[in-house]
């Protein structure tokens, strides 16, 4: 299983020819400001998310997902601030972003508003190669580990969206971070990682099926130098405004379903399931993803209607 583990992670985590990949997110449509910072404040409300990934369960190392956010409307609504702390761990790494996002939206049309998004991050990895197996013992290329290797960032995106329309893009990290070996020097141009640019494409619309039913489906694309392209299709029922229940295809990768509860007008929580159609099926029995939302309202505040984005 070490041999497994040193495989998988080598190809997921380091070289030039492959990309550190950003977490990922079955139930992205619930917790858009990880991925774009224009989407603070967008709920018009203080909105906590709490978010658990287990993913490829049974393979040993493999990812580990936590993401706790805070996000609210300020200045009148036509700002938003948020803050995000992200812990993702593979393998013999542990890395942690803590990032502040920035919203300015614009009202453009009747129905339609266009928000502006910036943050800024500070970064923190480890990695310990004592984990891993070595095919070759004597190669120092993995003897030294990485420790609370500190590198700032800066993100950016756009958000255009209605009450029942929205469509996104984003790229969270604009600079790419190089995490270097103690063996390379001053002048060195070899790394043991390296943090690359992910384009980010999100949209959906919502659909009055009748009074008691709508229907939403969703797309995230995500676009990576040296990784290929993700792309997330996705499709959920509301009944009621309250039960939520539907289905996800990552391309090439995993078919997945998801339900949620509106359990009250300030709670809601959701689950879902991954299954992988990889011969890396072969290995895990799937990725589990849940996530508690709660949202604070002022005395004014009622739910006529819930959000369903």
């Amino acid at each position: 299983m070490k041999n497994k583990l040193a495989i998988l992670v080598l190809i997921l985590v380091t070289g030039s020819s492959y990309a550190q990949q950003d977490a990922q997110f079955t139930q992205y449509m619930y917790n858009t400001m990880a991925i774009n910072p224009a989407y603070a404040g967008l709920r018009e409300k203080m909105s906590i998310f709490a978010l658990h990934r287990t993913q490829w369960v049974g393979l040993e190392g493999a990812p580990v997902t936590n993401n706790v956010s805070i996000h609210s409307p300020i200045n009148g609504g036509n700002m938003g601030l948020g803050l995000s702390i992200l812990n993702d761990k593979i393998g013999p790494s542990d890395e942690t972003d803590i990032g502040v996002s920035f919203s300015y939206n614009i009202q453009t049309s009747e129905r339609y508003k266009l928000s502006f998004g910036i943050k800024g991050s500070v970064n923190l990895l480890n990695v310990d190669f004592n984990k891993l197996t070595y095919l070759t013992p004597s190669d120092n290329t993995f003897q030294s580990n990485i420790d609370n290797k500190f590198s700032p960032n800066i993100g950016a995106g756009i958000y255009y969206y209605s009450d029942q329309t929205y469509i996104g893009f984003s790229v969270p990290n604009l600079l790419e971070t190089k995490h270097f070996d103690k063996y390379a020097g001053s002048g060195a141009s070899s790394y043991i990682a390296k943090e690359r640019l992910h384009y980010y494409l999100t949209a959906g619309h919502v659909f009055d099926l009748n009074e008691n039913i709508k229907f939403k489906p969703s797309m995230l694309t995500k676009v990576t130098q040296g990784a290929p392209l993700q792309v997330d299709l996705s499709a959920n029922f509301m009944f009621n405004d309250k039960f939520v229940i539907g289905g996800a295809y990552r391309w090439s990768a995993a078919v997945s379903a998801m339900v949620g509860f509106q359990a009250t007008d300030s709670w809601f929580i959701g689950y879902g399931y991954d299954l992988e159609t990889t011969r890396l099926a072969h290995f895990n029995s799937g990725s589990h993803e849940i996530f508690l939302r709660y949202e604070l309202f002022n005395k004014y505040d009622r739910i006529v209607s819930p959000r369903f984005f």
